[in-house]
């Protein structure tokens, strides 16, 4: 599809064309909607984020107004969708328009809840629009008792380590290291992993303070691509 001058009610008429309820089955199953799972709830149309990423190319001259209602649908696609016309716009816009933007997302964390949505937007918004020199938000964000805001705390360091800057991942992951959820002790691995892929000797300081106590979760994706003999060290606690 190529960039044209279109509407939301088009956007939205796309999204059904383009939903497949074997999907949607499925989708509910892997994202954990059932009771009492992280995901409770959730309804979803069955659409597979290729052809979501394609829809928001499409319609990428939506404005952000648009973009906010989509965030707020009761079906898991949609908000996908808003967060992805968010994340352009962001990266389009002007100074005002990225405050604007943020904010905006700020302010409706609660529908930025699971883990794809998290991991799709909150290092495009929220990494690049907090300062090195006060990290306030995140802390914040990490202290939160909402599992995605700890998440969006975390994944939005991802923004700095990718410009070499690991200190905001370090900090946040220390005030998350033995988190009690899951999905939080995958995104603390995670991002640690992703240190490690540029200063080894960096992650490896953090491990060395934490790893006999962390999550084996966390652990284990923290040292994923380390050679065989050294991950057996860490995981039986001889590193």
């Amino acid at each position: 599809m190529t960039e044209r001058q279109t509407t939301l009610g088009d956007l939205r008429r796309d999204v059904r064309a383009e939903a497949d309820a074997e999907d949607a089955v499925n989708l509910q199953r892997f994202f954990k909607t059932g009771p009492g799972q992280y995901g409770e709830g959730d309804r979803f149309l069955g659409l597979r984020v290729p052809a979501l990423r394609r829809l928001a190319r499409t319609y990428r001259s939506l404005p952000a107004s648009d973009a906010l209602v989509l965030l707020q649908s009761e079906w898991h696609e949609e908000r996908l969708l808003g967060l992805l016309l968010l994340v352009g716009l962001y990266k389009r816009g002007q100074a005002t328009d990225k405050q604007a933007i943020y904010d905006a997302y700020l302010g409706h964390t609660r529908h930025i809840n699971n883990w794809d949505l998290v991991d799709a937007s909150a290092e495009h918004i929220v990494g690049p629009h907090v300062s090195l020199d006060n990290l306030d938000v995140l802390d914040r964000l990490a202290r939160s008792p909402d599992l995605w805001e700890r998440r969006i705390a975390m994944i939005s360091t991802f923004h700095w380590i990718k410009l070499g800057e690991f200190a905001p991942a370090l900090r946040i992951a220390n005030q998350l290291v033995n988190d009690r959820h899951d999905l939080i002790h995958k995104a603390v691995g995670w991002m640690l992993r992703e240190i490690g892929k540029r200063d080894r000797a960096v992650e490896e300081r953090f491990l060395r303070k934490h790893y006999r106590t962390m999550p084996r979760t966390a652990l284990r994706y923290a040292i994923e691509h380390f050679p065989e003999s050294q991950r057996r060290r860490y995981l039986n606690g001889t590193a």
